[in-house]
Parts: structure tokens; sequence; C-alpha cells
């Protein structure tokens, strides 16, 4: 986690979920949390402006990446929400960017509306479409709309 100067962090994750309704809430429906106390005054603005996303050009350059694709998830998400569509969605590299960040961010009300917009990326990817999400993906991190 960017920015996270947290000692054990997963921890600290535990006790907050435990102990704040909102939190485990927020954090069922997105696994994010928009006020994540975890996060410094740096990490927040790593994360508005998208530049903590600078070292996943890593992996793209190791190949285990790509620029445009469906966003990285762990396997937990692939069994409880890609479900019959799982194979579709690693079918192809995750990206740094796509469809989802592009459209509403961390801003996306259910977690379906992210699977919806992965498995339709998958099914309509083009160079066109990936150029298109590249120049978006520029204005997002501009607005830093939804970033946190």
């Amino acid at each position: 986690m960017s920015g996270c100067t947290c000692f054990n962090a997963d921890k600290k994750l535990d006790e907050i979920l435990t102990n704040d309704v909102a939190a485990r809430k927020e954090w069922d429906k997105t696994f994010k949390l928009k006020h994540d106390p975890r996060v410094t005054w740096i990490g927040r603005f790593l994360r508005k402006t998208s530049l903590d996303e600078l070292p996943q050009f890593i992996n793209v350059l190791k190949g285990d990446m790509s620029i445009v694709g469906a966003r990285p998830i762990v396997s937990h998400e692939l069994s409880c929400y890609y479900k019959e569509n799982g194979g579709l969605y690693c079918s192809m590299k995750p990206g740094i960017a796509g469809p989802w960040q592009v459209s509403n961010r961390s801003d996306t009300e259910n977690y379906a509306e992210r699977v919806a917009l992965d498995t339709w990326y998958v099914l309509n990817r083009s160079f066109w479409l990936d150029m298109k999400i590249i120049l978006k993906t520029v204005g997002c991190m501009i607005r830093g709309k939804g970033a946190y």
C-alpha cells in the first residue's frame, strides 16, 4: 500500500474493520477505505495523482502486466465475484489502466459493475480502445476524481 507507514498494516486493518461498522461495510463493498487511517498525507497525494501506479511499469517491462487491461485482483475476488467469467478474466494480463479506472475509479458503487467493465473490456479490446483508455487515464490523473 503506497504511503502506508504502518507496521503490521494487516493487523491494523483488522482492528479498523472490527471496530468500525461503516468501515467494514465500505471494505466489504469495495475492498478499499476512502479515509484509510493507515495512509499518510504523502500516500494520499500519490494515490490522488495516481503516481503510486508508476512502479507497476516495472511489471509491464517484465511482461507480467500490460499498460491497458483488466485490473489485477486476488484469488478471493476471482472466486467470489468473477465466477463463470473467471477464465475469461484470466485469459489476459492484468493492466495498469482499464475501463474501470477511467469510468468511475474508486467511486464505483458495487463490485459487480467493476466485474462487468472488466468482462466487457476482455470481449471488446482493440488497439483503438486501448488508445482511448490511455487518453482517458491521463485526464483521470489530472482530475484525481475517485482516486484514494
